[in-house]
């Protein structure tokens, strides 16, 4: 196994990780619609990472198919979509908020690396397709970076300060 392959593997896995959260995050903060609709399309992009990368590896004779894409199960999405409404708006639904965000934020940004790692072997191997695959995925995965960040920045003053 060399370099790119073990990229391969971990960028897999982070973005199926990524897509997860997302959904989680979006089923437990329902009642915050904006953090629901768009951790719900933010997810989207993670899913078709993983659903790229592993055609990717499969043309390299790695099979990631196996761990691909598994939703969130169906019972504990609904626990946590009636824990969001039970709980609603309250001072300590805030601070989870804040603390999934901050996840969220974390995960983004190790994807980011492994695309940038995975940008600069295909630059350095002349690898065409990885290249290809990076340059279109990583913008996507920045821009999750960026919407994680903004929303820590402009939940933070009130959520933090308030009683």
């Amino acid at each position: 196994m060399n370099g790119i392959t073990l990229t391969l593997r971990v960028l897999h896995r982070g973005e199926r990780h990524l897509a997860q959260e997302l959904v989680t995050v979006a089923e437990r903060h329902r009642v915050e619609h904006e953090v629901h609709h768009v951790a719900t399309d933010l997810a989207v992009w993670s899913r078709e990472h993983v659903r790229r990368l592993a055609e990717t590896a499969a043309g390299r004779g790695l099979d990631l198919s196996a761990a691909s894409d598994r939703d969130a199960d169906g019972v504990f999405a609904t626990l946590r979509r009636k824990a969001s409404e039970a709980m609603g708006r309250r001072p300590a639904t805030g601070l989870l908020l804040l603390r999934d965000l901050r996840e969220l934020h974390v995960a983004a940004t190790e994807n980011s690396l492994h695309w940038e790692m995975l940008a600069q072997a295909a630059q350095a191997s002349g690898d065409g397709e990885l290249l290809e695959l990076a340059s279109a995925c990583h913008p996507q995965t920045l821009r999750q970076m960026r919407w994680t960040n903004t929303m820590i920045k402009n939940l933070s003053p009130q959520l933090l300060t308030s009683p």
